[in-house]
């Protein structure tokens, strides 16, 4: 079982993300969205918007070598295999409009580890079934569309928002198309995320 309150956990490091409102600057925001024309001129602690968009990256490095993990477990079977790999892509996507955002304000970005790390980051030897993979994808989902939900409150611009919100909605979309394939129920309240 994968211990939630390590400092390893993909859980912990978002959680931390959410616990301590980080938001992104305006122009972080505006250079994510592909807005670069908009960014310009614009004035913005780069460090601290560095930061926490690396943060975002090793998360999403995390979530990348996760959905590898369980591909390659052997644990997943047809049609469920390809929607993790096609999931991973999603992650793959946010991972590079990161990457360029870091670079475009002048950071490096956070390099990824070896797949063994995340491995043990994860205790995929724990893995035994494909509701065991599933279990877990479904529980970094969801921890993603928290963290990517608790900026958006922060954003005046409305572009940036939007940004915020659709990348919440990957990550709310992968946890729902997950938790149905355990075939759990979805959350029976409405105003279920982000809280």
């Amino acid at each position: 079982m994968i211990d939630l309150n390590s400092p390893n956990s993909i859980l912990h490091a978002r959680r931390s993300l959410i616990t301590r409102g980080v938001t992104l600057s305006a122009s972080a925001m505006l250079l994510l969205a592909g807005k670069d024309a908009l960014a310009q001129g614009m004035k913005a602690d780069t460090s601290k918007d560095v930061g926490i968009l690396n943060v975002a990256l090793g998360l999403e490095h995390e979530a990348i070598n996760a959905y590898q993990l369980g591909a390659g477990s052997g644990l997943l079977q047809k049609p469920v295999l390809d929607v993790a790999v096609q999931f991973q892509g999603h992650h793959k996507t946010h991972r590079d409009a990161l990457v360029a955002t870091i670079r475009k304000l002048g950071g490096t970005p956070v390099a990824e580890k070896s797949l063994d790390e995340y491995a043990k980051a994860l205790n995929a030897a724990a893995l035994k079934s494909q509701d065991d993979v599933l279990d877990l994808a479904a529980r970094l989902e969801l921890g993603a569309t928290n963290a990517y939900l608790s900026v958006i409150p922060a954003m005046a611009d409305r572009e940036l928002a939007k940004v915020a919100a659709r990348l919440a909605a990957d990550e709310t979309m992968h946890f729902t198309v997950l938790t149905s394939a355990l075939g759990r129920a979805l959350p029976p309240g409405a105003l279920s995320f982000g809280a």
